[in-house]
């Protein structure tokens, strides 16, 4: 179902699905003559424009198209100048719809509909709401993830002493783990924001301030946590997706395109990459020089 931006008079009365914005015309909530955006359009449209809200519109004269000159274009891509008013995501809302509620709902439109997502998300607002979004759903994945690799751990056989010390320590380690995972979380968010916006303003990407990739950070981070709960390949698609929702965080919030978030995002895993091909290089080169010197 279609999430509909809502605007009155450039305030952002925020995001909606199309049954609650026929509702919302229907009970005098919206009018016809407020403006409504959805991906995909050029620009916003009164919604006495969207015939698909025309039968929910009460009878009488129609309302006057806005003037040009009130309606903020919607962006055409991550270039564009303009955009329109970031209502922010559901979890900005969590104290009408609920914690849990709130979290789901902004969990499924970060992985389903990402340009969206990070079109509405605001670029402002404190880091501790986003971060306590991280630290729920990176939280939830950690502690899968850790309890998944000691449950394979009680299978593994084992017949002597040692092997049982062995698996007396990794118990001991899975609980410290568990306990730890919310400031594991929460210190990531940092450490991987700061390395982002390093290096998005290398590429020259960085449009807006720290927080702005932080908040990118933090619900992608969150969003993509949860996925660890697939079993075998959960790491490797939490991985993944969580480059991808970077790369379309980074392009959208900064207004910046594509390319430099992407070279941005993948920029460190060139710099790693890079440094152990390099200590390769001169593990050989030192073994070759040792070698012809024993000759």
């Amino acid at each position: 179902m279609a999430t509909i931006h809502i605007n009155r008079g450039g305030t952002s009365l925020g995001t909606f699905s199309e049954e609650d914005v026929r509702a919302g015309l229907r009970s005098g909530r919206f009018a016809g003559t407020d403006l409504g955006w959805l991906e995909g359009m050029a620009s916003w449209q009164a919604l006495s424009q969207f015939s698909e809200f025309a039968a929910d519109i009460p009878s009488g004269p129609p309302p006057p198209p806005p003037a040009a000159s009130t309606i903020t274009p919607a962006p055409a891509g991550p270039t564009s100048e303009t955009a329109p008013t970031r209502s922010g995501l559901p979890w900005d809302e969590r104290q009408t719809k609920g914690l849990l509620n709130a979290f789901i709902e902004t969990l499924q439109m970060v992985l389903r509909k990402p340009v969206a997502a990070f079109t509405a998300m605001k670029r402002e607002g404190g880091l501790g709401e986003p971060l306590l979004y991280a630290v729920i759903g990176g939280t939830f994945g950690g502690v899968f993830a850790v309890t998944y690799n000691f449950a394979l751990r009680l299978f593994t056989p084992f017949g002597d002493r040692q092997g049982a010390v062995a698996h007396l320590f990794g118990g001991l380690g899975w609980i410290f783990l568990l306990v730890l995972t919310p400031l594991f979380v929460a210190i990531g968010m940092f450490v991987a924001s700061a390395i982002l916006h390093v290096c998005l303003m290398i590429v020259g990407g960085a449009k807006q301030s720290f927080e702005t990739t932080f908040r990118v950070v933090c619900f992608a981070e969150g969003s993509a946590s949860p996925l660890l709960v697939i079993p075998f390949c959960g790491g490797l698609i939490t991985g993944i997706w969580k480059i991808v929702l970077y790369c379309i965080g980074l392009a959208r919030a900064h207004e910046t395109d594509t390319g430099r978030a992407v070279i941005a995002v993948l920029l460190p895993l060139i710099v790693c990459c890079g440094g152990i091909i390099f200590l390769i290089a001169m593990m050989f080169g030192a073994f070759g020089a040792w070698n012809a010197s024993q000759h």
